[in-house]
């Protein structure tokens, strides 16, 4: 008897060590996190606290979080841990229902924006579109991006590439830029697909289970609106004809009316949750867009055209609806141009944006907008500058002949009728010197056996003709 009071006791005792132990973990974690204005890591944590071991961390973490003590952004290895004491440590820093996040950094005029934006939506003031906004925007003599900060922008997005053709940089990271920017694109809409998803999608073809079709649309049309961009560099510029087939490609079976893909907004429309109410009038919205053109194309520095097209296309809202999609791909081309890192918008969170966008919306302020766009700029040449380091230099011999390639695909595919190894061996033996033929047809029959379905825009393919052919050489 006294032998089992013994063990009972002992059993007590561990367990209270146990707990102490547990409290004392979570405690260490929370301190750490605690301390950090920009959010730790999970292995910046496992570094800092050596003795806890991973599942214990990531454990304790989750119950943190459960509490309400911690908050996380991001997914994957860069998801990252913040105190969420902080979001409401100062008035000026919360925004909305989950708050405008404090590992933002904010000047004094985004806090003030942020005041505003924060009242009850009857509170503000209905606003109409204000013309002298763009008016007064002289291109290379007004800035909405100081001089300073142009310089921390170009020294943040630098590349090996600067000096080389324009899109040099971002044909070389093509494959992880559509994965990201379209997820994280999307992701600023409410799509609920993952970055794994995503990927899987773009890279095979496959669409997530459970998802809704219009999920996987979205992350189709950011691939085929990239793709359009890049593979037009050359010739891009910020004209309707450029605006209006990158909207086309990012609304395509998206709008209840397909009619309104690629063309000017003909009805009035309301900004959901603002009192900001833009333009109604056709033939004044398509005098707006022309002069926002206009401007947009006078400017010199490739960051403060980006963020010109970001700050005036979703205020004009020249479309039926995908206007802020189109503003954020649109705001790539100037970096695409100068062979600058892209941005990405990874990890942006969506409160966040949508206060910025309602600072320009209803105050005709740039200031929240501007200090987000630095921080997400940031953050992507962060993921970027290394991706670039860890990439093989792109095949030569696939970068000569690119053009051929594609249109000889698009030849095999539209043509069913022919053996597709004929039709490629014809095509090689026009245009490529003997010594080089065996190599580029390789290359070709390569990219044709890794055709799918999420790769048809880069061929100009449709998916009909793909399903056609596919039914006669697939069996």
């Amino acid at each position: 008897m006294a032998q089992f009071i013994e063990l009972r006791h002992n059993c007590a005792t561990c367990t209270a060590n146990g707990a102490n132990t547990a409290m004392s973990t979570s405690t260490d974690l929370l301190s750490s996190i605690r301390a950090s204005e920009n959010g730790l890591t999970l292995a910046t944590l496992l570094a800092r606290h050596p003795g806890i071991a991973r599942r214990t961390a990531q454990r304790q973490i989750a119950q943190l979080i459960q509490n309400g003590q911690v908050s996380a952004l991001g997914a994957g290895r860069a998801r990252r841990y913040f105190d969420s004491s902080a979001t409401t440590r100062s008035g000026a820093q919360t925004a909305g229902p989950d708050g405008f996040p404090p590992f933002i950094p904010l000047s004094a005029d985004s806090q003030d924006i942020l005041a505003y934006i924060d009242q009850p939506q009857e509170a503000r003031k209905p606003i109409g579109y204000q013309a002298d906004f763009l008016d007064a925007y002289h291109p290379n003599e007004t800035w909405y991006l100081s001089e300073p900060l142009r310089r921390q922008l170009h020294k943040m997005g630098r590349t090996a590439d600067i000096d080389k053709p324009a899109g040099t940089y971002s044909r070389a990271i093509l494959n992880r830029l559509l994965i990201d920017l379209s997820w994280a694109s999307s992701h600023l809409e409410g799509n609920t697909y993952t970055r794994l998803d995503t990927r899987e999608l773009i890279e095979h073809g496959k669409a997530a289970r459970g998802k809704a079709a219009i999920e996987t649309q979205m992350i189709l049309n950011h691939k085929t609106a990239i793709e359009l961009l890049v593979e037009n560099i050359n010739s891009a510029v910020f004209n309707r004809y450029t605006l209006m087939n990158l909207h086309s490609a990012l609304a395509e079976n998206l709008l209840p009316n397909p009619a309104h893909e690629g063309r000017i907004r003909q009805h009035a429309v309301d900004i959901g949750k603002s009192v900001y109410h833009p333009l109604s009038t056709p033939r004044q919205i398509e005098d707006a867009l022309d002069t926002l053109l206009g401007k947009a194309n006078q400017i010199a520095d490739p960051f403060e055209q980006s963020f010109f097209m970001m700050v005036h296309l979703p205020y004009l809202q020249p479309f039926a609806d995908v206007n802020k999609r189109t503003s954020r791909l649109a705001a790539n081309l100037p970096l695409f141009h100068a062979n600058l890192c892209p941005l990405t918008f990874l990890d942006v969170p969506e409160q966040a944006y949508s206060c910025a966008t309602l600072g320009v919306y209803e105050m005709t302020r740039v200031e929240l907008l501007r200090d987000l766009y630095v921080w997400a700029y940031e953050r992507s040449t962060q993921e970027y500058l290394v991706i670039k380091r860890d990439l093989a230099e792109p095949d030569p011999l696939r970068l000569a002949w690119r053009e051929l390639i594609k249109q000889t695909i698009r030849e095999v595919i539209t043509h069913p009728e022919f053996d597709p190894l004929s039709n490629i061996r014809r095509s090689v033996a026009e245009r490529v010197p003997e010594p080089g033929q065996p190599h580029v047809q390789a290359l070709i029959v390569e990219e044709l056996r890794r055709l799918h379905e999420g790769v048809l825009a880069r061929y100009g393919l449709r998916p009909s003709e793909y399903a056609a052919w596919k039914a006669l050489h697939r069996h």
